[in-house]
């Protein structure tokens, strides 16, 4: 008997594993710089150079960037850099060649303080994360044949495929002039970037990105007895990137990073340190679901032969959801100087995810923002101090369906970020975080790959009377229950006079045996 058979494309999750790497150095001040007296702030970024399957393991190497503005023993600022390189091994069990692996990184905690006033220690953790898919074809029939006769019964299996996974980057540049209020820029001791509502949809053929970049820099002005400046502005910014598999029906997941930021300082027209100019790349890691329905073959019979179906198991996911969760958190804090405490100046923040719970229907995420405030005091000798303070959040995601078996991606953003005095050495903080959630519920189907043919069993077929009265049962329909009675759906309609062939149970039917379609 002759099966048309389909290929069908089906991704599982396989699961995640999640490892942690402590990196410890520590960095001797360059003869050309000065004595450190305090370190005031600190930056950090992971810059991943490969990830490599290798059996059952994946190889990660890439390195700490990481800046420090210090206070010099005899006053000003100045900035240190360098970078930690690390490799580190993750055992993924029953990783394949074929399975889709995807790495994701945090910096989890960045420490850096003196070791002398000439050495500087630095430490972190960073934690990766790889999730593995596994992506592969299987066959399974699709319909029989019609020329032989037999009965078939449908059905249509809604599964989510991976329509597109791509990374790309997207370049900001852009040309900013310093307000008339500020000072000529002498010497740029210290740049900050953050993305900030970054939105990514797809389109036909394209990506869709808009978003701010907010730009935060610290300079000493010109002349030696300038005192130290700072300037942030927002730059909203919007644009495409070309994709061509992507539609708007698809469903996106895409990770943005920073992975370049520079500012640099230009003459303006009349030669004066005033116009900026901003440099970012955005890395875009892309995924895009779409569900596919395919319509197999579900069962088959003939009233001229035995047909026994050879059948799998397919097994696959089904988008349950794609949310999002948005809240707002704010903390009052005291930044306990022992001089008065001028204004903020400056306020940074990064999202810290810690806990995600399932509960009935919906997923209970916590976490915090971490702030770093910059901030002007009342001493001359050391005007500028800085604090990092957390600010705990708690967000409810709406997910009907979700199970424990449920398999889920999480991607957090800081929308809004705010600090102000309240009076005293009182700060409050205030912040908005956006969680973009999608939801996946593992499926598994039996599937029709074969069928093996067989003579009638004649014996069982002339026990079986002619004629039958019968009380639907639950679960039975009337495939069910002409598959078993060798006889037809089509039949049992014209004999019980039924419109559809939707039963309930209790109803009464009359069954008449059949022993050929002629």
């Amino acid at each position: 008997m002759e099966l048309v058979k389909k290929q069908i494309h089906m991704n599982r999750w396989k699961g995640n594993v999640t490892t942690q790497a402590t990196l410890d150095d520590d960095f001797i001040v360059p003869d050309t710089m000065d004595d450190m007296a305090q370190v005031l702030l600190d930056s950090g970024e992971i810059q991943i150079e490969s990830v490599k399957n290798q059996g059952e393991r994946v190889l990660v190497k890439g390195k700490l960037d990481f800046s420090v503005l210090y206070r010099r023993a005899e006053g000003g600022l100045q900035t240190l850099g360098g970078a930690i390189p690390f490799e580190e091994s993750v055992n993924v069990p029953g990783l394949e060649e074929r399975d889709d692996v995807a790495l994701s990184w945090d910096l989890e905690d960045l420490s850096t303080g003196m070791v002398n006033s000439r050495k500087l220690g630095v430490k972190a953790i960073v934690t990766l994360e790889v999730r593995v898919e596994s992506l592969y074809q299987a066959e399974a029939a699709a319909e029989v044949d019609q020329s032989s006769g037999a009965l078939q019964q449908k059905q249509t299996i809604t599964m989510a495929d991976i329509a597109a996974r791509r990374k790309d980057t997207y370049r900001i540049k852009e040309q900013l002039s310093l307000p008339g209020n500020k000072l000529n820029i002498g010497q740029m001791l210290w740049k900050e970037m953050r993305l900030g509502g970054v939105t990514v949809r797809p389109g036909d053929g394209r990506m869709r990105l808009e978003g701010d970049l907010e730009v935060f820099i610290i300079y000493a002005g010109e002349g030696d007895e300038s005192p130290v400046q700072w300037w942030e502005e927002t730059i909203p910014f919007s644009g495409e990137v070309e994709l061509a598999e992507a539609t708007e029906e698809m469903i996106p997941m895409v990770n943005v990073r920073l992975a370049h930021k520079d500012v640099e300082a230009r003459p303006d027209y009349d030669g004066e340190m005033r116009d900026l100019d901003v440099d970012a790349v955005l890395d875009l890691d892309m995924k895009l679901y779409e569900e596919q329905q395919t319509e197999l073959l579900k069962d088959i019979y003939s009233m001229e032969k035995e047909l026994v179906p050879v059948t799998r198991e397919a097994c696959f996911e089904q988008i349950l959801t794609k949310n999002g969760c948005k809240c707002r958190t704010a903390e009052k804090f005291s930044l306990e100087e022992s001089e008065r405490i001028l204004q903020i100046c400056h306020s940074d923040g990064t999202v810290k995810v810690d806990e995600i719970a399932v509960g009935e229907d919906q997923l209970m995420i916590d976490g915090a923002v971490e702030v770093t405030l910059l901030y002007l005091t009342s001493d001359d000798s050391a005007p500028i101090q800085s604090a990092v303070r957390a600010v705990p959040f708690h967000c409810t995601a709406e997910t009907p369906g979700i199970a424990s078996d449920s398999v889920y991606q999480v991607a957090p953003s800081l929308e809004q970020l705010t600090a102000a005095m309240m009076g005293g050495d009182t700060v409050e903080i205030r912040a908005a975080v956006s969680l973009e959630i999608l939801v996946m519920q593992p499926v598994c189907e039996t599937v029709i790959t074969d069928v093996e043919e067989q003579p009638l069993d004649l014996k069982r077929l002339q026990e079986m009377p002619g004629i039958v009265g019968y009380i639907v049962q639950p679960q039975d329909s009337l495939w069910k229950i002409a598959k078993k009675f060798h006889t037809t759906v089509e039949s049992i309609m014209a004999m019980n006079d039924l419109a559809d062939d939707e039963i309930h149970p209790g109803t009464r039917l009359i069954l008449v045996k059949e022993v050929s379609r002629g």
